[in-house]
C-alpha cells in the first residue's frame, strides 16, 4: 500500500497519504514516472505532512511539485518529518 507520494522525480521531499509510524518503511509513488520508493520513518509523520526523502543541511532548500517551497533552518535527515520545526518559507 502507498502510503506517501512524491510529485515529481527532482521533490526532496514526499506527501503522506496516511500517518506513518517512526520506523516504519513506508512504499512511495513518484506521480511522475510511476516509479517506487521506499523510505524508512525517523519520526512520526502525520498525514498531509512531509516526509525527507534525503538529507538536507541548514541553509539549503525543500523541493516540492517541482519548486522550491522554503529553507532548512535546521538539519533534516532522509526519512524526517519536514515541517515547520525545520522548514522556513524564504519570504521573511
Amino acid at each position: 500500500m502507498v502510503r506517501f507520494l512524491v510529485h515529481e522525480k527532482e521533490d526532496t521531499v514526499g506527501v503522506a497519504t496516511v500517518d506513518i509510524k517512526a520506523g516504519e518503511v513506508a512504499k512511495g509513488l513518484y506521480m511522475d514516472t510511476q516509479d517506487p520508493v521506499e523510505m524508512k520513518a525517523l519520526k512520526d509523520i502525520p498525514l498531509g505532512h512531509k516526509i525527507a526523502l534525503r538529507d538536507a543541511d541548514a541553509g539549503g532548500t525543500v523541493i516540492k511539485y517541482g519548486n522550491d517551497i522554503g529553507k532548512v533552518v535546521a538539519e533534516i535527515k532522509a526519512g524526517d518529518h519536514v515541517h515547520i520545526h525545520n522548514l522556513k518559507t524564504k519570504r521573511w
